[in-house]
Parts: structure tokens; C-alpha cells; sequence
């Protein structure tokens, strides 16, 4: 089951979300991000754990559609878990694959652009390239949430994107790059809590 949102803010026609917990457990979400490698196939974190999730069949899918750059991102079905759709995302590793800020904000709009192409209305990220590709969480979280901002008001499917967090720093550190970008982008935070 889906966590509950910790902080969320609205920009154009998108409600951004912030929550921790499993990306495999987003129920209610049209299609879950996974941060991949370039053959799209099962391996640590956040693809291995979607993977593991899907089944066999995701790899199956997936197969045909590699290799994948840094920045791009392709569409599966979700087999096994509660979404119909999977985006898979090769973020840059960081202090390699350059320019990092713009290849990772590449994964984001595609993301995005890809999902309102599928007329999807909801789409979960985790935080991409922050694990074993070394980038580091602040600064990911900034071109992600901003990323997010500039993108939402072209979209015409997408109203919700939530973002799941693994740990306290993650989660605090999204919550700080939302917080800051919501008043100059017109959106209206919200903390679980307030009226």
C-alpha cells in the first residue's frame, strides 16, 4: 500500500508528493520510475527491487530495449506490480557521466513527457542516480524537484507525481529543494498536518 504524503506543493496542473517508504508498493499510481542500468536488467537498489517485484517477465520486456544512454528513458508494462506501467530511467553516475545536472534532469522530463504521451495521470520516482551512481542527495534533489516544476505546467495527463524517498536525509533534503522552489513557481506547500 501506497505511504501517506509527508510534504506536498502544487505547480500548474501537477500536485508534487514527498514520502518514504517502497517504490514497489505505490499502489494507485499509473506507472513507477525505475532508476536503471543501461541493460535494463535486474541488478542492486531500486532495479533490483522492481525487478524482483515484476517477475520475470519485466526483464523479458526489457531486453529488446537495450542499451540505453544516460538521460533516456523507455516505457515497459509492470507485470507483477500494482502499476500498469514501468519508466525506465538511466541516470548519470556522478563525476563520470557529464553534464550530470543536465542528464539527470533528462531522466525527469522524460519521464514525464513520456507518461503524459501515455495519457498516465500518476507517476512515482525514486531518487535517481543517489545510490551506487554516487549522486550526491541535495544537490540530486534540487535538479529533480526543479526539474519536476518547469515540466509540470506543459503537462496535459500528468496531476500527480510523488516522489519516494529512502531515509531521513532523502526525505529532508527533497523536502528543502521543495519547499524552496513552490513559492517562486507558484505552488503552495503543504505539510501532512497543516489545514
Amino acid at each position: 500500500m501506497a505511504s501517506e504524503a509527508v510534504a506536498t506543493a502544487r505547480v500548474g496542473p501537477v500536485t508534487i508528493e514527498l514520502t518514504g517508504g517502497d517504490i514497489t508498493a505505490q499502489t494507485g499510481f499509473d506507472a513507477v520510475v525505475n532508476a536503471a542500468n543501461a541493460q535494463l536488467m535486474p541488478g542492486g537498489g531500486v532495479a533490483g527491487a522492481i525487478h524482483r517485484a515484476a517477475g520475470p517477465g519485466l526483464a523479458e520486456e526489457c531486453r529488446p530495449l537495450a542499451p540505453i544512454n544516460p538521460g533516456q528513458c523507455v516505457i515497459t508494462s509492470g507485470h507483477l506490480l500494482p502499476n500498469p506501467w514501468v519508466i525506465h530511467c538511466l541516470g548519470p553516475v556522478y563525476g563520470m557521466d557529464e553534464p550530470a545536472g543536465e542528464l539527470l534532469a533528462a531522466c525527469y522530463r522524460g519521464a514525464l513527457e513520456l507518461a503524459d504521451q501515455r495519457g498516465l495521470a500518476s507517476v512515482a520516482f525514486p531518487a535517481i542516480s543517489t545510490g551506487a551512481f554516487g549522486y550526491p542527495i541535495a544537490e540530486a534533489a534540487e535538479v529533480a524537484l526543479g526539474t519536476v516544476a518547469r515540466t509540470a505546467p506543459g503537462l496535459r495527463r500528468v496531476e500527480r507525481v510523488r516522489f519516494v524517498l529512502s531515509g531521513a536525509g532523502a526525505l529532508a533534503a527533497h523536502r528543502a529543494a521543495l519547499d524552496r522552489l513552490a513559492g517562486p513557481a507558484g505552488g503552495t506547500p503543504r505539510t501532512a498536518g497543516d489545514p
